[in-house]
């Protein structure tokens, strides 16, 4: 399961970098690992991805590799053992949960590591609202928090979508 799951957010990451996205579509199966099989399978799997696409195709990856833990444990204690049904009202609230230590950490990262511009297509927005006059940091930190709550809400959408049509069978390991 891990190693679907490291495929799936590798492929995922890929097509937001290939195409410039301002989501990143790298933690759909951290997030489904976590709810899965429990904040240890998520962080597992979160340090595998970012380790992955950081030696493969985006440099940048290795560096935000704490992101990826921080979501895994947190889909895992959030999300373990809980059938959430499509469509509820508890998933935007899940979503800006799972987005927001994941936001302060990646903020820190881009503005100390990178100021403010890395490979992703969000890059774009930080440097437009610096343009307009905003500080680098405020630039980084409004767009991180925008985009990462838009790429956790699609992701946990996707999980919940998919943990739905899934069979109860399938499900047993997260109910240990």
């Amino acid at each position: 399961m891990t190693a679907l799951c490291i495929g799936i957010n590798f492929l995922g990451g890929s097509i937001a970098l290939l195409l410039r996205l301002p989501i990143y579509l790298d933690s759909i199966g951290t997030i489904f690992a976590g709810a899965i099989g429990g904040p240890v399978v998520g962080l597992v799997t979160g340090l595998l991805s970012g380790l992955l696409s950081g030696i493969t195709t985006d440099v940048f990856s290795l560096y935000y590799s704490p992101v990826q833990i921080v979501t895994g444990l947190l889909a895992g204690f959030l999300l373990k053992g809980k059938l959430i049904k499509k469509g509820s009202w508890k998933i935007p609230g899940l979503a800006f949960l799972l987005s927001f230590p994941g936001t302060l950490v990646s903020s820190f990262i881009t503005v100390s590591l990178f100021g403010g511009i890395t490979s992703s297509g969000s890059s774009m927005i930080v440097q437009i609202l610096s343009g307009l006059g905003m500080t680098q940091t405020v630039s980084v930190v409004l767009v991180q928090m925008g985009t990462d709550y838009l790429d956790r809400l699609l992701s946990v959408l996707v999980v919940v979508a998919v943990i739905a049509i899934l069979p109860k069978r399938t499900l047993f390991f997260s109910r240990l």
